[in-house]
């Protein structure tokens, strides 16, 4: 499968709740021959959190912004609005940034297909996924948008994609014990460098 070395900037939840969601985002962009970046790849106590994003946003022709979380967290009743902002600086960067800036595109999601017009309507007449909070529907919504991004590359299906992801998660606690790695609450990087080497380990078979 020809690799593409394009980055994927993930803008998505990081609680345990959406972990399934996340991992399974980030093994799709691999799958499809992309490299998964966010903001927990890195941990320089010297670097603003903001400048890190806006690093990793201009290095990202694509990027995957989940605004699903919109509900309001137990401890402080109130949203997270992380999300919103960070897809607001990479759309900014498209609109105003040079040549390069300007052919970004992004995946937006959702867990409802309409609901984001009750708390963001400056949004209306973007093509908006929902995921239903399922796996396979992220998947698919994942590799769908990236082969209409990037239809030079050659990427599997998204039922083969979700397969393969399966067969990945079965074994994943045992490659982290070997690595001496949590398997219930991996790094980010990690989970990249595992799925990673799990994929090399196992490619895809070329058709004949």
């Amino acid at each position: 499968m020809p690799r593409s070395n394009e980055s994927v900037f993930i803008n998505v939840p990081f609680d345990r709740a959406y972990q399934k969601l996340f991992h399974a985002l980030v093994f799709s962009v691999h799958e499809c021959g992309f490299i998964a970046r966010c903001a927990l790849e890195g941990d320089d106590g010297s670097e603003v959190r903001m400048e890190k994003l806006y690093n990793i946003i201009r290095d990202s022709p694509l990027g995957i912004h989940d605004l699903s979380r919109v509900t309001l967290d137990s401890a402080n009743r109130l949203p997270r609005f992380n999300m919103p902002l960070e897809l607001g600086v990479f759309l900014g960067a498209k609109r105003y940034g040079d040549a390069k800036q300007k052919a970004k595109s992004c995946l937006i999601l959702e867990r409802e297909r309409y609901r984001y017009q009750k708390f963001c309507s400056d949004l209306s007449g973007q093509d908006i996924r929902s995921h239903g909070n399922r796996v396979e529907a992220a998947i698919a919504a994942t590799r769908n948008w990236l082969l209409a991004a990037r239809p030079q590359i050659l990427m599997p299906g998204a039922q083969l994609i979700a397969s393969r992801y399966i067969d990945f998660r079965s074994v994943f606690p045992r490659m982290c014990k070997t690595r001496g790695v949590d398997h219930r609450n991996p790094s980010f990087l990690d989970y990249r460098m595992l799925a990673i080497g799990w994929r090399e380990e196992n490619p895809i078979p070329q058709a004949v």
